[in-house]
């Protein structure tokens, strides 16, 4: 190890006065012989490193400092900085994806209440020295500048596309647009990931039941709706006209219903036929012991012999209303309230309950079941929200799906790239169930109307459960086809360890795992972890402790 360069130390920084934190020093290689390096201050340096068979001494080029001024932000103040990302864009111009505390005018003043912490996300363009290392620190060029809740977990550039990929605790928004919330899925539109040559769970959950039944005799309708058993008759209005059928069910939000459940809600919907109002009535049997009890309309036809084909006009055809599916009629009038055990069956599926009547038991399998804790496993891994930013220096417009207001998505993230490997595909490992599902950025499908897609390419089985074991993890990388690390943060003063966790073939009953000794605790704690490949092509992975540097190799 040799030392290639020291930064200045600056005398006096007003931002301690002034109660701005500093960073942690970051650095990245731009090439592999020049690095942007950042002293946690405010500055940043351009460090041109000789190849190690050269006598050259290093050049350096900088400072650089990041400004508030000139970005479009008049209510930010100048602070430090964190390196994420780095990429040479052109023979004379590198990218850096940077962030940065928001200090606000406000959140110094200390007689005020204490504001919600929010992180800056800026990517600058900053001009290279040349071949002979000869160039000027002139002032660096804001490409854009998003603002979020939290400081980016994983950050890269996807050269293909031309766009930015944020992974963060939130999504990072423009400084004019005001936060979106965010969009939690129901129920039922959670879909379990199945493994490699395994079955998907969608097979084997019951179908969906349809919003009602229905039969008809010569003179008459009648319609079965399955509704919560706890629901009063009061919240029930049901009007009855010639040609249509209103129902509003009025839920209380604050009483517990089954899960799943969407009551029905027809405004003046065309019926198939004419009916006569005074002759039709409506009943609610509640079933208290049960969850759920019937609605049934009964309708009298206005013209007797004739048959309906369905119940609503629009019923069957190329309407896209949720309320204009195919409903088929049951001939069966002793049949018609099964809708109300297929409801049954349905949610108690959705809450992984035993639908088989098999005597199956619900929940994991055995290996987890007595060993399983709800709150902890719930809580592994870490919430996480996709931001995609076009890079502003390509030519032609932006993609479309960047143009258009959408509600973040969130995850539960359980590992990224481990950083330092710029040739692998991007890849996340997200939590799904008690396995890890990975996938892979799709590129060769991105058109621009939507975002770029995720393909599911293998699982970790059980990862989600072993990494909910390790209460002491600071960071968890994985290596594409290699491994998935799990790294302590020694912060006990008995040292660390790393946790790797092997991929493992469609059918095979176990998993391999080894444990290696980061540091003995003199060290200190696990300050940050980054991959090279040696001259051979070989991954070494660095472990920087607050005293020490560990390299792994042969993982």
């Amino acid at each position: 190890m040799r030392r290639i360069y020291e930064l200045p130390k600056p005398i006096q920084s007003d931002a301690v006065d002034m109660g701005i934190h500093r960073e942690y020093p970051s650095a990245s290689f731009i090439s592999s012989t020049m690095l942007l390096v950042s002293d946690g201050q405010g500055s940043m340096y351009i460090v041109a490193v000789p190849e190690p068979s050269q006598e050259a001494d290093t050049h350096v080029l900088g400072p650089y400092v990041l400004s508030s001024s000139g970005t479009g932000s008049t209510e930010s103040v100048d602070s430090p900085f964190r390196i994420h990302h780095v990429y040479q864009s052109s023979p004379l111009h590198a990218v850096a994806i940077l962030s940065s505390r928001c200090y606000s005018s406000g959140s110094l003043d200390q007689t005020l209440v204490r504001p919600s912490i929010e992180f800056d996300v800026w990517a600058i363009r900053i001009q290279l020295p040349d071949s002979q290392g000869n160039g000027t620190a002139g002032p660096v060029e804001v490409l854009w500048h998003r603002r979020g809740e939290g400081v980016p977990m994983h950050v890269s550039f996807i050269e293909s596309l031309g766009l930015h990929l944020l992974i963060g605790g939130s999504d990072y928004r423009k400084l004019d647009t005001p936060p979106l919330s965010t969009y939690e899925p129901t129920p039922d539109e959670i879909a379990p990931i199945p493994r490699a040559n395994e079955p998907s769970e969608l097979a084997q959950l019951p179908q969906k039941p349809p919003p009602y039944s229905w039969t008809q005799t010569s003179d008459s309708v009648t319609v079965a709706i399955p509704l919560p058993s706890i629901t009063p008759k009061e919240s029930i209005k049901v009007l009855f006209s010639p040609t249509t059928l209103t129902l509003h069910v009025d839920l209380d939000p604050t009483i517990p219903t089954p899960l799943g459940v969407v009551p029905p809600k027809y405004s003046a919907k065309k019926l198939w036929g004419a009916i006569s109002p005074s002759a039709s009535f409506w009943t609610f049997d509640s079933q208290a012991e049960r969850s759920y009890g019937i609605l049934s309309l009964h309708m009298e036809k206005q013209n007797e012999d004739t048959r309906w084909s369905h119940v609503f006009a629009n019923a069957g055809t190329d309407s896209t209303a949720a309320e204009d599916i195919e409903v088929l009629e049951t001939l069966d009038p002793s049949e018609l309230w099964n809708i109300r055990e297929s409801l049954e069956r349905y949610t108690a599926a959705l809450q992984g309950e035993d639908t088989s009547g098999l005597g199956l038991g619900k929940g994991v399998p055995s290996l987890a079941e007595n060993e399983m804790d709800e709150e902890v496993d719930s809580s592994v891994g870490r919430r996480a929200f996709i931001t995609w930013v076009y890079d502003p220096t390509r030519e032609g417009p932006q993609p479309e799906f960047l143009s258009l207001q959408q509600r973040p998505f969130p995850f539960q993230l359980l590992s990224t790239p481990i950083p330092g490997r710029a040739n692998d595909s991007t890849s996340i490992i997200v939590k799904s169930n008690i396995d890890g599902t990975v996938f892979a950025l799709d590129d060769s499908s991105f058109i621009g109307t939507q975002p770029p897609a995720w393909k599911h390419t293998s699982t970790y089985p059980a990862l989600a459960f072993v990494l909910a074991s390790k209460r002491d993890t600071r960071f968890t990388h994985h290596i594409p086809g290699q491994g998935v690390l799990a790294f302590e943060s020694g912060s006990n003063n008995r040292g660390g360890n790393v946790y790797i966790y092997y991929p493992t073939g469609p059918n095979a009953l176990t998993a391999k795992q080894s444990i290696l000794k980061v540091n003995d605790g003199s060290g200190g704690a696990l300050m940050g972890v980054g991959s090279f490949t040696d001259s051979s092509g070989n991954t070494v992975i660095a472990c920087l402790t607050e005293g020490e540097l560990t390299l792994i190799r042969g993982v």
